[in-house]
């Protein structure tokens, strides 16, 4: 099993940053990929960015070139830093991971909220 903590979430005018981190636990060795999804009131979750344990990166159209998705192995914790933020970015962002063994492992979940 793999347990994912985040953390860095919280209340940013627009246009500001934030940094959001994934700490990963247990079975870290058998995560090949790491996502960032986000759930907005009323909305349906929606995968935001991704990172494979090779190191490739993807993001969602609406977020490309403010965010940016990175890992630090040492630390077993992934991050999503997060710049020129809008109102429009605001949701709850989850961690989520696959791994080999085709199960995916979510985290509680971090409130982002981004006032104009």
């Amino acid at each position: 099993q793999v347990q994912l903590v985040e953390s860095g979430g919280g209340l940013v005018q627009a246009g500001g940053s934030l940094r959001l981190s994934c700490a990963a636990s247990g079975s870290i060795l058998t995560i090949t990929v790491t996502d960032w999804y986000r759930q907005a009131p009323g909305k349906q979750r929606e995968l935001v960015a991704t990172i494979t344990a090779g190191g490739s990166t993807d993001y969602v159209d609406s977020v490309k070139g403010r965010f940016t998705i990175s890992r630090d192995n040492a630390k077993n914790t992934v991050y999503l830093q997060m710049n020129n933020l809008n109102p429009e970015d605001t949701a709850v962002y989850y961690c989520s991971v696959r791994t080999s063994h085709f199960y995916r492992y979510w985290g509680q979940g971090t409130q982002v909220t981004v006032s104009s």
